[in-house]
C-alpha cells in the first residue's frame, strides 16, 4: 500500500495541480477529498493548459481512477461541462467515480451565497459565489440532498419539493429574490442526473478495496490550510478541512491507511478574498509578483493579492498536516528579482512570536521579521537536478526547509510536467 496526500499550505492556489498532475503518474487513484468548484487547478502538458474545478488532476492519465469523495460538494453542472471540455480534447473519462454520499450543490446555494456575501459590506468574506457554503450549512443542518437522492428520480423529486419549499421562503424573506420553479429546476436537474448515474458509487468501499490491493492512492485537497474552517484565519475561510486530516473524514478512509503527506508551498504568497495577510506588498514589488506570475484566479479571473515568502504559515502547516516534504513550485517567477524576502517570525508589540496567532485583529497587526536573499538572476527552467540550481536559489530553498523544518521534496521550474526536480525519491 502507498497513499500521499497533497495539501496546500498557504492561502491556496500553490500550484497543487501540477504537482499532483506530476505524482499522478505513479498513481493508481487520485481523489478528491474536500471542498467544490470554488476551486480551481491548472495543469500543463506539452505547453497545453487545462484548467479543472472539481475534476480531480489525475484525469489526464488513462487508466486511473478518478474519485470525488464524499467530503466534496459536487456541482453536477459545473462537473459535466467539465466533462464535456475533457471530452472535446479527447481524454478519457471512463475512470471517474462519485460518492453516492457527497453533498449536491443545487441553484439555491449559489444565489445565496452571492447575496449573502454582499449583505456582510465591508465585512464580506470574499466567496466565489458558487454556493460551497450554502451547501455545507445545509449539510450540517440535516437537510442537504446528497448524490444518492438526486439519481434517484422519485426521491429527488421528494427532497427537492422538502426542501424548495423551506428555501423559497429564505430567498423571499432574506434575501429578496424570487422565488424558484420547483419544476424548472427538478427538469433540469433530473437530465443531469441521467449523464451522472453511470459514475456514481460507494467511493469509500472502492477505496478500501483498492488499499487492500495495495494500490497507490494520492489524494488531493482544494484551498489551503490558511484556508481550513478550524485553523485558517476564520472567519475568511472556507467551509471545510483542506488539510491532511480532512482526508479520512472527506474520503472514509482511515488515519492509518495515510502514508505521506506532501505540502505544496508557492515560492512567494498569494491569496485571495478578504482577511488578514503578513507579508502581503501593497506596492510595486506586489504588482510585479503578479504580473510576473500571472496571479489571477482560475475560477474568477480576480486578481490575487500577493507578497513575499510567510515560512511561519508554512511552519504551521507542517505542523497540522505531518507534512514530510515540501514540493517548491513557482520558484522560477523569482528568477529576476534583485532580492528575495521571506517572512520567518512575527512581532508583535516588541516581542516575537512563533506561532500563528488565532485572532484576526493581532495578526493583522503582526509586523514580519524578514530574512533578504540575494536573487539568482538567471533562467532555471531548463534546470532538472537540484544540484544545478544557482547556488542564491538553493540557499533560498534551503533556509526554507530550515525555518519550517520540512524536508525538501519536490522543486517546481516551471508550468510544465517535465520543468520538475524530484529530490526525495521515496513519496511513492
Amino acid at each position: 500500500m502507498s497513499t500521499v496526500v497533497v495539501t496546500g499550505t498557504q492561502w491556496g492556489d500553490e500550484g497543487k495541480g501540477k504537482i499532483v498532475d506530476y505524482l499522478a503518474q505513479q498513481a493508481d487513484t487520485v481523489v478528491r477529498y474536500q471542498g467544490g468548484s470554488n476551486a480551481g487547478h491548472t495543469v500543463v502538458v506539452d505547453g497545453e493548459a487545462y484548467k479543472l474545478r472539481l475534476m480531480p488532476s489525475g484525469i489526464l492519465y488513462k487508466g486511473a481512477h478518478c474519485v470525488v469523495g464524499n467530503g466534496v460538494v459536487f456541482d453536477p453542472k459545473i462537473f459535466l461541462e467539465e466533462m464535456d471540455g475533457l471530452a472535446a480534447r479527447g481524454i478519457d473519462l471512463s475512470g471517474i467515480r462519485i460518492s453516492n454520499r457527497a453533498h449536491v450543490v443545487l441553484p439555491y446555494h449559489s444565489i445565496m451565497d452571492g447575496i449573502g456575501d454582499e449583505k456582510r459590506g465591508k465585512n464580506k468574506i470574499g466567496t466565489t459565489k458558487r454556493g460551497i457554503g450554502p451547501c455545507y450549512m445545509d449539510k450540517a443542518n440535516r437537510i442537504g440532498i446528497r448524490v444518492c437522492d438526486f439519481i434517484d428520480p422519485d426521491e429527488f423529486a421528494r427532497r427537492l419539493k422538502e426542501v424548495l419549499a423551506i428555501k423559497n421562503k429564505e430567498l423571499k424573506l432574506l434575501y429578496d429574490h424570487e422565488p424558484l420553479d420547483y419544476d424548472a429546476v427538478l427538469k433540469e436537474y433530473l437530465g443531469y442526473a441521467d449523464r451522472l448515474r453511470p459514475y456514481v458509487c460507494d467511493t469509500i468501499a472502492l477505496l478500501h478495496d483498492e488499499i487492500k490491493q495495495g494500490r497507490k492512492i494520492l489524494f488531493e485537497g482544494a484551498q489551503a490550510t490558511m484556508l481550513d474552517i478550524d485553523y485558517g484565519t476564520y472567519p475568511y475561510v472556507t467551509a471545510s478541512h483542506p488539510i491532511s486530516g480532512g482526508v479520512p473524514v472527506g474520503a472514509g478512509v482511515a488515519p492509518r491507511d495515510i502514508d505521506k503527506v506532501v505540502g505544496i508551498v508557492k515560492a512567494y504568497c498569494t491569496r485571495v478574498g478578504e482577511g488578514p495577510f503578513p507579508t502581503e506588498q501593497l506596492n510595486a514589488i506586489g504588482d510585479r509578483i503578479r504580473e510576473e506570475g500571472h496571479e489571477y484566479g482560475v475560477v474568477t479571473g480576480r486578481p490575487r493579492r500577493t507578497g513575499w515568502l510567510d515560512a511561519c504559515v508554512v511552519r504551521y502547516a507542517g505542523m497540522l498536516s505531518g507534512i514530510d516534504y515540501m514540493a517548491v513550485t513557482r520558484l522560477d517567477i523569482l528568477d529576476n528579482f534583485d532580492e528575495i524576502k521571506m517572512c520567518v517570525d512575527y512581532k508583535y508589540k516588541g516581542e516575537i512570536l512563533h506561532e500563528i496567532p488565532a485572532s484576526l485583529k493581532v495578526l493583522a497587526e503582526v509586523e514580519p521579521v524578514y530574512e533578504t536573499f540575494p536573487g539568482w538572476k538567471c533562467d532555471i527552467t531548463k534546470v532538472r537536478k537540484y544540484e544545478d540550481l544557482p547556488e542564491n536559489a538553493k540557499k533560498y530553498l534551503e533556509r526554507m526547509a530550515e525555518v519550517t523544518g520540512i524536508k525538501l521534496g519536490i522543486v517546481s521550474v516551471g508550468p510544465n510536467r517535465d520543468e520538475t526536480i524530484v529530490i526525495a525519491k521515496d513519496i511513492f
